[in-house]
């Protein structure tokens, strides 16, 4: 007997072995093969039954309640195939011959237990119907391998057919690309070297542009040549799992190649990310795809379309020049803002049929504007396309999920109907009036409840009933399509004037209340909101980036308008510099800011101590609620050469390259910022390099080539040059800043000078600032005590003694600080723990000109 059985054959006979240990019967026999045959995972016979209709589920069960009929045995150690099983596998070597094969694959097994055994034909299982079935998957291939499954029915195993997608509306319609599309039919059109590679960005639409096509052949719109034409698209995933044993993935995409081959140039075949198909399936002594493509692509046998990103084409298809040379690239450039709005117009329907809601016009127009201005690490049209989606998804999660309000009442209920039972059994005068006064809110907000829950469940019949509506709109559609291919007249008529008619006009009916709901206000007390706004696009752009890009709410307008006056409070006796920023603040978030520049840049100027790093951080404070919100960067460890590639990155080859720059990496996480480049004096001149791009245009080129987006950030650089000459001028007269700003055009290269928005010279604080100081680190200690119920008050005198001991010009405000912890904190932290300070005790501060007195009240 033949020994050559293919891998599925033998994993079939040893799975009836299994069945019958698993049954514990006597012998191997038909049943046990057939139901190994028919369960068989990835197989063909279940793949051919399928074909022929037979219920497979039905089948089973029939076949293994013969098995359990079976008499059973204590041990099955010495099981043997029964007599039958032996006919089976003798005819399987005939049928093998008959087909003119040189392995004893599943389809030989299955049809030798139509000889044996008249089993099947009894259960529905038709011999002849199982041999068309047979030849309609297997057509003229012989198995010469022993896993011949992978070269059967190929192309639906491995590629989806895009012109069928298309006619089944499940491709999204394409709009724009025609001059892209003519080119690509252009290059199909030739007659050797006939493939076109579609080379762009990430989400620019180079998947669309086949798809474009696909959608084209099927409304005949293409050259004679390809209006009979199919496109099937390549899964390069599906083709390579599973190829676990040498030369098996060689064979699946032979078979693919075998196939187009056969079509004489009817299906076309598109590769996304076709940089895969280098290295694919290549192991020792092996090809990979790429190479085995070659010959076909080179004598114009098949036709392929590409598609893949810049990097990935240079990296691995332009470095294979035999492979580049069989290709013709087509150019793919990211949209305009103009044509991204039409694009989502385009797709708005199948959004709303999706979702259920409606989308305007000036949720399309924010999409494309705010993720072309605010997102910067993508591309259009699919940065736009997604904020659509994940704002049409948030709406329609809403609609499902139980609104706000009814939540609010509902757990408030239930919280009284607890309190009320557990108040029940007293029997007290109070505890009585308590239980009538719950009885009467359970009432109402039972009857609230109720109100709530049938107005939630009547708005969200209304938007269900708009989205069914617009979902069998869209499937007439379909039928008046094909209605239209096959020239069915009547059909057309019946379709288009009698059901489209109807449906549009219960549509319009339904978009008609919509629209009167929120023209007379009525909609302010929906619970459920049924359309997508630029407030919904707007919101979920400042959830990705962290940038405020929202309509500015009262309270958020306040605090932009009240910032100057916030700053004033904490920082003391540098109101021009507060100022300066604060505008700055203002005309950024009204939008009348530089698009293409920070939103502000600042160097500031002055002796130390005078408040410049603490202004940055009250600002940040201010801005993000968080005074730790701010990238600081200490330009004293950027006083070498190489320091630069820190902040950006380090170059290919170098230690850390992985791990990207300090600056560029911040940013690209959080690109909302406030970004400190402290003594900005010492860093290296090739520094100042660097910053030129990020002033000048809002955005620098990172190690690994990425663009990070800076025009969200507030940029602030502090220095100490010409200090000794501020504190000799406390006022800042007209000739001190006129030498501090020849000291800094002395320092600075004019071009560097000439991109920072505004100059700031810090004064020298005065001995009222100095006292206003103290005032608000005696403030903070009182924040920290609070929790401890400890209050401490102070006397002018102590003000006064504190402001003599602590201050010196030439350190600012620093020294004060450290009086204060020094003094004040460690007495105040000796008089808690020896518990002479106890709860709700208030320590008066004061001075007897020589020292600081404590006093408990």
């Amino acid at each position: 007997m033949n020994n050559n059985f293919t891998e599925k054959s033998i994993e079939a006979i040893s799975e009836a072995n299994g069945f019958a240990t698993q049954y514990r019967n006597s012998e191997i026999k038909i049943e046990h093969l057939i139901l190994a045959l028919i369960l068989q995972n990835d197989g063909l016979i279940p793949n051919i039954l399928n074909k022929m209709g037979v219920n497979v589920q039905q089948l089973t069960q029939i076949i293994t309640e013969r098995i359990n009929s079976f008499s059973k045995v204590s041990s099955t150690d010495q099981l043997r195939p029964s007599n039958d099983v032996n006919k089976v596998l003798m005819k399987s070597e005939e049928h093998m011959k008959k087909h003119g094969d040189s392995y004893i694959s599943t389809e030989h097994l299955f049809l030798s237990i139509f000889d044996v055994s008249d089993l099947l034909e009894k259960n529905g299982v038709s011999k002849s119907k199982f041999v068309d079935a047979l030849k309609e998957i297997r057509g003229d291939r012989k198995v010469n391998s022993s896993t011949p499954e992978s070269s059967y029915e190929v192309l639906e195993k491995y590629g989806r057919d895009l012109v069928e997608l298309a006619r089944k509306g499940k491709i999204d319609p394409v709009i724009g690309r025609d001059s892209e599309i003519r080119r690509a039919i252009q290059i199909l059109s030739r007659r050797t070297k006939n493939n076109p590679v579609l080379i762009g960005e990430p989400g620019v639409g180079k998947t669309a542009i086949a798809e474009g096509l696909a959608q084209r052949i099927l409304q005949g719109d293409v050259p004679e040549n390809l209006k009979d034409k199919t496109i099937f698209s390549l899964d390069m995933g599906a083709l390579i799992a599973g190829a676990k044993y040498r030369g098996e993935f060689e064979e699946r995409l032979k078979a693919v190649l075998t196939e187009l081959e056969n079509s004489e140039g009817r299906i076309i075949l598109f590769i996304d990310e076709i940089h895969t198909i280098v290295g694919a399936g290549k192991t020792e002594g092996s090809m990979d795809a790429g190479n085995l493509l070659k010959p076909m692509l080179a004598r114009g046998e098949i036709k392929v379309i590409g598609a893949t990103t810049i990097d990935e084409y240079r990296k691995n298809i332009e470095k294979d020049a035999a492979l580049e040379r069989r290709f013709q690239p087509i150019m793919v450039d990211e949209p305009t803002v103009e044509d991204t709005v039409s694009i989502l117009r385009g797709l708005k329907e199948k959004f709303e049929i999706f979702h259920g809601i409606r989308i305007t016009d000036n949720a399309i127009i924010a999409a494309a504007t705010l993720s072309d201005r605010y997102i910067s690490d993508r591309f259009l049209p699919d940065k736009a396309i997604d904020l659509i989606d994940e704002a049409s998804a948030k709406i329609k999660t809403e609609r499902n999920s139980m609104p706000t309000e009814l939540d609010e009442v509902t757990r408030r209920l239930l919280q009284l109907e607890i309190e009320f039972e557990a108040l029940k059994k007293e029997k007290d005068k109070a505890t009585l009036e308590k239980l009538e006064d719950l009885k009467k809110e359970i009432s109402e907000l039972t009857e609230r409840k109720n109100t709530l829950t049938t107005q939630w469940q009547y708005e969200k019949q209304e938007a269900n009933k708009l989205q069914s509506i617009n979902e069998e709109i869209e499937q007439v559609k379909l039928l008046i399509a094909d209605a239209e291919r096959v020239y069915d007249l009547n059909k057309l008529a019946e379709l288009k004037y009698g059901r489209l008619a109807t449906l549009e006009k219960q549509k319009q009916e339904e978009e008609d209340k919509l629209a009167n709901n929120q023209n007379d206000g009525s909609h302010k007390n929906k619970l459920l909101k049924q359309e997508l706004t630029s407030e919904e696009i707007a919101e979920v752009v400042g959830k990705w980036t962290g940038i405020p890009v929202s309509k500015i709410f009262e309270t958020e307008r306040d605090k932009i308008l009240q910032l100057e006056s916030h700053l004033k409070e904490r920082v003391l006796g540098q109101d021009d510099a507060i100022k300066s920023i604060s505008d700055t603040i203002i005309r950024s978030r009204a939008g009348l800011k530089d698009p293409n520049k920070p939103i502000g840049s600042f160097i500031f100027l002055g002796p130390t101590g005078v408040g410049k790093t603490y202004l940055t951080k009250t600002l940040a404070y201010n801005l993000f609620d968080d005074a730790d919100n701010i990238v600081r960067i200490d330009m004293s460890e950027y006083m070498d050469k190489f320091s630069t590639s820190r902040l950006i990155g380090a170059p290919p080859g170098y230690v850390g390259y992985e791990e990207g720059g300090q600056l560029t990496e911040a940013i690209r996480r959080k690109p909302y910022s406030v970004i400190l480049f402290d003594e900005i004096e010492k860093a290296h001149p090739d520094v100042f390099n660097l910053l030129l791009q990020l002033l000048d245009d809002g955005r620098l080129t990172d190690s690994k080539g990425k663009i990070v987006d800076f025009k969200n950030t507030i940029i602030i650089m502090t220095s100490n040059i010409g200090s000794e000459y501020i504190l000799n001028d406390p006022e800042i007269g007209e000739n001190t800043k006129e030498i501090v700003l020849n000291e800094l055009k002395h320092r600075f290269k004019p071009e560097f000078l000439n991109r920072i928005d505004e100059t700031i010279i810090f004064k020298s604080l005065s001995k009222e600032n100095v006292k206003g100081i103290i005032k608000l680190i005696l403030e903070d200690i009182n924040k920290k005590l609070k929790d401890q119920h400890i209050k401490v008050e102070y006397t002018t005198e102590a003000l006064d003694f504190i402001a003599d001991s602590a201050y010196d010009p030439s350190y600012g405000a620093r020294p004060i600080k450290r009086f204060v912890q020094k003094d004040i904190e460690t007495n105040l932290s000796k008089m808690i723990l020896s518990n002479e300070i106890s709860d709700n005790d208030t320590v008066l501060i004061s001075s007897d000109g020589q020292k600081l007195l404590y006093q408990i009240k």
